[in-house]
């Protein structure tokens, strides 16, 4: 079993930040990666970034250079620094494990004016 309890999500202006928090806790190789995603065109869940374990790291296009996902093991949290955000990157934000086995219930992040 593993659980995923997302948190950090709000309202915010364009151009503006936020911090997402991912609690986690589980299996060890459930748990070797997390990742940040939201809805995309079809209603799919689009991995905005993810994190190993080890501390490698990806990222979407979209984000790149705009987000830092990092994790801390200790804390058994992932986070998701969220900065320079625009209109589009609204969505509902969901923790997942395992390769989409597992996910928490979303955080919803809303950019606008």
């Amino acid at each position: 079993q593993v659980q995923l309890v997302e948190s950090g999500g709000g309202l915010v202006q364009p151009g503006g930040s936020l911090r997402l928090s991912c609690a986690f806790s589980g299996s060890y190789s459930s748990t070797n990666v997390i990742g940040w995603y939201r809805r995309a065109p079809g209603n799919q869940r689009e991995l905005v970034a993810g994190v190993s374990r080890s501390g490698s790291t990806n990222y979407a296009d979209s984000v790149k250079g705009r987000f830092t996902i990092s994790r801390d093991n200790a804390k058994n949290t992932v986070y998701l620094q969220m900065n320079s955000l625009k209109p589009e990157d609204t969505s509902v934000y969901y923790c997942g494990a395992d390769w989409g086995r597992y996910w928490g219930h979303g955080t919803q992040v809303t950019v606008s004016s």
